[in-house]
C-alpha cells in the first residue's frame, strides 16, 4: 500500500487488533471531532449529520456490492439479525456452524419459545447439512477468532437448492475484502472493525424478497417514507426501501463512517485485500505456517500475548489462542516485528 494511504494513520502502538476494533483514518477522526465539537458548542446541524448518514449508506453499500436502496443501517449485528429472527415462522429450523460468533447464533436461539430450533454443525459440513427441513442458514464469512474463510459458495448453493434463506455475518470481512451482498438474502456487518467507524453502527443488505417477509419491529421516524412528517403520525407509512428497517440514526458514527468508507473506496478493496493478506501470510511464513489468504490469523504459543505486548504489538486472545489482524495502517515491518517477538527465545 502506498505511503499516501498509510500516512492517514498515526498510532502509538503496532495495532494488530483490527478484528476487535479498527483505527480511524485521519479524515474520519477529523469528521468525528468536528461533529463532537459542534455538539459541545451548540452549533451542530442534525440535517447535515443526516446527509452524512445517507452518504455513509451509499459508500457502505458500494463496499459490500449492494444497491444503496437495499441497505439498512442499525445499531449492531445482533440487533439486525434479531429483526430477521423475530420474523421467522413458528417451528423454523436454523443451521449455524459450530463455534460461530454469538451475534449470528443467539438471535435465532432467542426464538425457542416459538419452536424455532437451532442446529450447529462443523463449518466444513454446513452445506451438506442443509435439507428440505432447513428454513435458514446463518454463518460468518470470516471467522472472528482465527480468520478462517467460510466455503460461502457451497453454502449458498446448498441453501438455494433447498429453498432456504441465507444470512451472512460479514463483520470480519467488510472493509478488507470485496463482497457481493446480493448473493445472500441478508448480509450484515458491524462497522467498528475493518470499516473503521465508531461502535454503534451496523449495516445490512436486505434483499427485496426477504424484506417482504420481515416486520420492522424497531420502526421509528427514521424508517418512514417521509421522516419529517412521521414524527407525530398516527399511522406508519414505511419507506419503500431497506430504510424501512433503519433504527434511529447514530449521527456521530455515521459521520465518521462516511469518511472512513471513502478512504476504503479510494484505496480499492482488491488492493486492501492484497495488502492485508500479504502481511498476514508473511507473518505466518516466518512462523513456518502455510498461507491462509485472510487478514486474521492466530497462534498457539505459550505467553504469546505477553511477548507481543512487550514488543509494543497489540493483539487479543480468542478461543485460547492469540489473534493477530492486519489492516491498511500495518506494514511489513509490523509483521516482522510480531514474528520476531514470538521467535526469539
Amino acid at each position: 500500500m502506498d505511503d499516501t494511504i498509510t500516512d492517514l494513520w498515526s498510532t502509538d502502538t503496532v495495532w494488530l487488533n483490527t478484528a476487535q476494533y479498527g483505527i480511524p483514518p485521519r479524515p474520519a477522526h477529523q469528521a468525528l471531532a468536528d461533529a463532537v465539537r459542534s455538539w459541545h458548542t451548540a452549533t451542530g446541524n442534525p440535517a447535515a449529520w443526516g446527509r452524512e448518514l445517507e452518504q455513509a449508506r451509499v459508500n457502505l453499500a458500494a463496499l459490500v456490492g449492494a444497491p444503496a436502496d437495499d441497505l439498512t443501517l442499525g445499531a449492531s449485528t445482533a440487533q439486525i439479525a434479531g429483526t430477521i429472527a423475530a420474523s421467522l415462522p413458528d417451528g423454523a429450523r436454523v443451521l449455524v456452524p459450530e463455534g460461530d460468533f454469538a451475534s449470528i447464533v443467539f438471535p435465532w436461539q432467542a426464538q425457542a419459545d416459538r419452536g424455532v430450533t437451532v442446529e450447529a454443525v462443523p463449518l466444513d459440513r454446513l452445506a451438506q447439512a442443509v435439507d428440505a427441513r432447513t428454513h435458514l442458514v446463518a454463518f460468518s464469512t470470516v471467522h472472528s477468532a482465527n480468520g478462517r474463510l467460510a466455503p460461502t459458495g457451497d453454502i449458498v448453493a446448498a441453501a438455494r437448492a433447498h429453498g432456504a434463506l441465507v444470512v451472512a455475518d460479514a463483520t470480519q470481512a467488510a472493509g478488507w475484502t470485496p463482497l457481493d451482498a446480493t448473493v445472500f438474502d441478508a448480509l450484515i456487518a458491524s462497522a467498528y472493525k475493518w470499516l473503521m467507524a465508531p461502535r454503534g453502527l451496523a449495516l445490512a443488505y436486505l434483499s427485496p424478497g426477504l424484506r417482504a417477509r420481515l416486520r420492522p419491529n424497531n420502526a421509528g421516524p427514521a424508517a418512514a417514507r417521509d421522516t419529517a412528517s412521521a414524527m407525530y403520525a398516527a399511522r406508519m407509512d414505511p419507506a419503500p426501501t431497506a430504510r424501512a428497517f433503519d433504527t434511529s440514526p447514530n449521527w456521530f458514527a455515521a459521520v465518521a463512517a462516511a469518511a472512513s468508507s471513502r478512504v476504503l473506496l479510494e484505496a480499492g478493496l482488491e488492493r486492501v485485500r492484497a495488502h492485508n493478506t500479504a502481511l498476514t501470510d508473511h507473518f505466518r511464513a516466518a512462523l513456518g505456517q502455510e498461507p491462509a489468504h485472510s487478514a486474521i490469523t492466530s497462534v498457539d504459543l505459550p505467553g504469546a500475548s505477553e511477548r507481543l505486548a512487550r514488543a509494543g504489538v497489540v493483539t487479543t486472545e480468542r478461543g485460547g489462542r492469540t489473534r493477530l489482524s492486519f489492516h491498511l495502517y500495518n506494514t511489513l515491518d509490523d509483521a516482522e516485528r510480531a514474528a520476531k517477538a514470538l521467535l526469539q527465545p
